[in-house]
C-alpha cells in the first residue's frame, strides 16, 4: 500500500476540505431532487395512463440511458473542468424540472426528456470523482468516496419517503418546481465553490494519447478500450458492480415477498428501508473504526456478509429475522471502502474522469439488469427462493473474484 493511504483519516478532515463540502451539498440536493421528480412523474404518468408498466418505466428511466452516456459521451468528463460539467448538469436538471412543471408535456415527451438528461449523468459523475481525487489525499479520499456514497443513499431514502407526501400536499407541478429549485441551488453552489480549473497532478502526462483527436464519441470509445486494457481495472469494476446487482435484485423483490408472507404495508415500508439502513451503518462503522489496511483485508469477508443472509429467506422466517437479514446484507456493502484506493491507482491519470464514469455506467446498468433477471426467476419459483438465489449468486461471484479483491502485498504493488 502506498504511504499516503496507510494513515487513518477522520470524517472531520474530509469535511474540512471546501471542495468536498461543495460536492457533498450539491450531491445531496441533486440526488434527493432526482428521487422526488421520479416519484412525482410516476404519479403523473399513472394518473394519465393507468398503466403499471409505464409507471414502472418512469421510476427506472434514470438508469438505462446512463449506459448510452457512459459508452459514448464519458470522454467529456476529462475534456472540461469539473466545475463547468457539474454546474451545467445541475442547470439542465433544473430546466427539465421547469419544463415538466409548466410544459404540460405528453407522457412520451416527458419520459424522453428525463431519459435525455440522464444520458449526461455518467459525465457529471466522472467529473465529481475527479474533484474528489484531486481535492482529497490518501485515506481522506477513501472516506470522501464513502461519504459521497452515503449521501446518495440517504438522499434517496428521504426523497422516497417525502415524495408521496409532497405530491399529495403540493401537487405534481409544484413538486416539480421544488426539484427545479433544489437543482438550481446545487448548480449555484457548484459554480461558486468549486475551483474554476483542474489542477494537473504532478505525475500526469502532458497529453492523453489514448483519447487525443476525433469526436467525443471516438474519444470515449478509445478511452473505454484503454481502461479495459489497463491492468486490474476491469476486474475491479466487476468486483464493485456485480455484487450491487444481487443486492438490488434482493431489494426489488421485497414488495412481492411481503405480499406472499402477508406483511402489513407498514412492515413492507420498513423492509424497503432496511438495506439502506444497513449500508449507512456499515459505511460509518467500517470507515470510522478500522485502519485503511484492515479495510482492505475486510473486503472478502464483507462481500460474503453481503450475500449470505439472503440465503435464509428461502425459509419462512419471522418478520424481525427478515428485517435483520436485509440490514446485515446492507452492511456488507462497506466492502467498497477497501477497493477505493486500488481502483484510483489502477485507472490511468489521464483517463480518471472517464474511468469513474465507466464504473458508474456499469454499476447502473447491472443494477437494472439484476432485478429483471431475478424477477423472471420469481415468476417460476417462490419469491423467497428467488431472493435466496440472489445470495447464491453473490457468494459464488465473490468466490470467483476472490483473487481480484484480496489486498496485494506491499512488495507486489511497489513492483
Amino acid at each position: 500500500m502506498t504511504d499516503q493511504f496507510t494513515v487513518k483519516a477522520t470524517y472531520g478532515q474530509v469535511f474540512a476540505v471546501a471542495q468536498f463540502r461543495a460536492v457533498f451539498a450539491g450531491r445531496l440536493l441533486g440526488v434527493m431532487s432526482d428521487t422526488l421528480r421520479a416519484v412525482a412523474l410516476a404519479v403523473l404518468v399513472y394518473d394519465r395512463t393507468g398503466s403499471p408498466l409505464l409507471t414502472a418505466v418512469t421510476m427506472t428511466i434514470n438508469f438505462l440511458p446512463q449506459a448510452a452516456g457512459g459508452l459514448f459521451l464519458a470522454a467529456l468528463a476529462d475534456r472540461f473542468t469539473p466545475r463547468t460539467l457539474i454546474s451545467t448538469g445541475y442547470a439542465l436538471q433544473c430546466a427539465v424540472g421547469l419544463l415538466l412543471a409548466f410544459g404540460h408535456l405528453p407522457v412520451a415527451a416527458s419520459l424522453v426528456l428525463v431519459a435525455g438528461v440522464a444520458c449526461l449523468t455518467p459525465v457529471t459523475t466522472g467529473a465529481t470523482a475527479r474533484v474528489l481525487a484531486e481535492a482529497l489525499a490518501g485515506d481522506t479520499y477513501v472516506l470522501g468516496r464513502s461519504l459521497s456514497y452515503i449521501v446518495a443513499v440517504c438522499a434517496q431514502m428521504v426523497g422516497m419517503a417525502a415524495g408521496g407526501t409532497l405530491v399529495v400536499w403540493l401537487g405534481v407541478e409544484r413538486t416539480m418546481l421544488v426539484t427545479a429549485g433544489a437543482h438550481l441551488v446545487a448548480a449555484v453552489i457548484s459554480r461558486l465553490f468549486l475551483s474554476p480549473a483542474r489542477a494537473a497532478p504532478a505525475n500526469a502526462p502532458a497529453k492523453a494519447p489514448a483519447t487525443d483527436g476525433g469526436s467525443i464519441v471516438r474519444r470515449t470509445l478509445r478511452g473505454n478500450a484503454a481502461l479495459v486494457a489497463s491492468p486490474g481495472v476491469l476486474k475491479l469494476i466487476m468486483a464493485q458492480c456485480l455484487p450491487a446487482a444481487y443486492l438490488a435484485a434482493a431489494g426489488s423483490l421485497i414488495i412481492p415477498y411481503s405480499a406472499h408472507r402477508g406483511f402489513s404495508p407498514q412492515q413492507t415500508g420498513v423492509l424497503l428501508a432496511t438495506t439502506s439502513v444497513g449500508m449507512l451503518i456499515g459505511d460509518v462503522v467500517i470507515g470510522r473504526a478500522f485502519a485503511p489496511a484492515t479495510r482492505e483485508r475486510l473486503v472478502l469477508p464483507l462481500l460474503l456478509v453481503m450475500g449470505a443472509p439472503s440465503l435464509t429467506l428461502a425459509l419462512d422466517l419471522p418478520y424481525p429475522a427478515v428485517a435483520a437479514a436485509y440490514v446485515v446484507t446492507g452492511t456488507g456493502s462497506a466492502y467498497l471502502l477497501g477497493l477505493q484506493r486500488r481502483f484510483l491507482e489502477a485507472v490511468p491519470t489521464e483517463l480518471q474522469g472517464q474511468g469513474f464514469a465507466l464504473l458508474n455506467t456499469t454499476t447502473m446498468s447491472i443494477q437494472g439488469v439484476g432485478p429483471l433477471v431475478f424477477g423472471v426467476f420469481a415468476e417460476f419459483v417462490p419469491v423467497g427462493v428467488a431472493i435466496a438465489l440472489t445470495g447464491v449468486g453473490s457468494v459464488a461471484t465473490t468466490l470467483l473474484l476472490r483473487e481480484a479483491v484480496r489486498p496485494r502485498p506491499v512488495a507486489a504493488e511497489a513492483a
